[in-house]
């Protein structure tokens, strides 16, 4: 019931007991004819004043809650969203959980495998239109969604897929106009070289607030010297964006050409995402122009909020990558529970197995909730500092202990190559070490 009826309803039933009383036959017997015209005069006043204020204060308040959040939670997706994930996860079931085993083997994402993944169009979709792109809008949640669905094919091969997205996002989230016209056409129009992001430091206890690669200002240049680790992509790229101290300033991006003097890349075998091609990159003495720098010369000084922006994105990006994989993990035990016969009854009768397959679906869908949140305020234009890094806290410790109960739950067969999940697991135990070098 809208405001104008509930008010008019209102007024109509106070009118119609005064009327009803002006009308009453008593009045005129006991005299009361004046002190009635009277108190009917006084009380339409009253209610004419009080409906005036009633309706004041519910436009008010409609005003005001145009401006708010939906009051529920809401999960449910865009239709657009829904077909971007139908189409994902088909890649991921018939692309990459194929190919999984051959890349973690050769530590690089298969021939084609990038080129598959571009077709898609998820670079343009992380561009607005206005850039040249095909999002309607640029949406984090939609980009978690993307980073979710490929890490469920395989964790690895989504962070060499989403390094030249990452990038790409990053451009055409907090750059200028010259870097817009200059980086945005070469990734979207197609053919564009890989591109990787670069913040991880090989330091222990890594803070992406402290960090050791630093930039000095020379003579309008920048020069930048220090080591990144963890790079996705790191051999193939051409372009990378580097996150470094300015003195007295803060950390702010960097755009590096691969062929610009100083640069080096060594490979750097790991346990975990062996498919995205990790490497270190070094820096020694590496001279940019001032354009490099992201957002422009104005970054210089205020660029603060755009660092602080990346770092939340990155840790929402990872807590989805964790969901992703933990969900592979999910999927995979159930059904081999259920086949595995031990002493005439499959093992999923017993409640140690039982409950360890609960105990992953209960913790799986409490990190999704704290990363759909965190990412749904980006969306919303509300601070998420706070909800980024409780996502982030709480999937690096799950996701190990998701992949552990994996191993466990398949027994010796967790711990050969037969199963994936040996590689899920390796992929998990990255989670806690991965505090950036992604973006959503």
């Amino acid at each position: 019931m809208d405001n104008e009826k509930i008010i008019n309803e209102v007024m109509g039933g106070g009118l119609r007991a005064l009327n009803r009383l002006a009308d009453s036959s008593l009045v005129e017997r006991w005299g009361l004819e004046e002190r009635t015209q009277q108190l009917v005069y006084e009380g339409a006043k009253r209610m004419a004043e009080t409906a005036a204020k009633a309706a004041r204060r519910l436009v008010r308040r409609d005003r005001e809650a145009s401006h708010r959040l939906p009051a529920k939670f809401d999960l449910s997706l865009r239709e657009e969203q829904q077909l971007m994930r139908d189409t994902l996860r088909r890649f991921a079931d018939e692309e990459m959980l194929p190919a999984a085993r051959r890349a973690d083997d050769a530590s690089a994402p298969p021939d084609g495998f990038l080129e598959a993944f571009e077709e898609l169009g998820a670079i343009a979709m992380a561009v607005p239109e206005s850039l040249g792109g095909t999002a309607e809008r640029m949406s984090a949640v939609s980009q978690m969604l993307v980073a979710e669905d490929l890490a469920r094919g395989d964790m690895g091969l989504a962070y060499a897929a989403l390094a030249p997205s990452s990038f790409v996002s990053a451009v055409a989230h907090w750059a200028d106009s010259d870097q817009h016209s200059r980086l945005i056409p070469i990734f979207v129009d197609g053919g564009g070289a890989p591109a990787t992001i670069a913040v991880i430091e090989p330091q222990p206890l890594f803070d992406p607030y402290a960090l050791r690669t630093k930039a000095k200002k020379r003579s309008g240049d920048y020069v930048l010297s220090g080591e990144k680790s963890m790079v996705a992509l790191a051999s193939r790229a051409k372009w990378f964006l580097v996150a470094a101290e300015l003195p007295k300033v803060g950390p702010r991006f960097f755009v590096v050409e691969r062929d610009t003097p100083g640069v080096e890349v060594v490979s750097q075998p790991t346990m975990g995402l062996r498919s995205a091609a990790l490497g270190r990159l070094k820096l020694d003495g590496v001279r940019v122009p001032r354009e490099a720098l992201l957002g422009g010369e104005a970054a210089a000084e205020e660029g603060g909020a755009v660092y602080d922006d990346a770092v939340n994105r990155a840790r929402i990006a990872w807590g989805a990558m964790a969901v992703g994989a933990g969900q592979a993990v999910l999927d995979y035990v159930i059904p081999y529970c259920n086949d595995r016969v031990a002493f005439g009854e499959p093992i999923s009768h017993r409640q140690s197995v039982a409950f360890m397959i609960a105990d992953i679906a209960i913790e799986l869908e409490s990190m999704r909730m704290l990363v759909y949140r965190a990412a749904g305020r980006i969306d919303a234009g509300l601070s998420c500092r706070r909800e980024a890094y409780l996502a982030s806290t709480l999937c690096s410790e799950k996701a190990v202990e998701i992949g552990t109960n994996g191993v466990q739950l398949l027994g010796g067969a967790g711990f050969i190559k037969d199963h994936p999940m040996e590689i899920w697991y390796r992929h998990l135990c990255a989670i806690g070490v991965m505090d950036g070098n992604l973006l959503v």
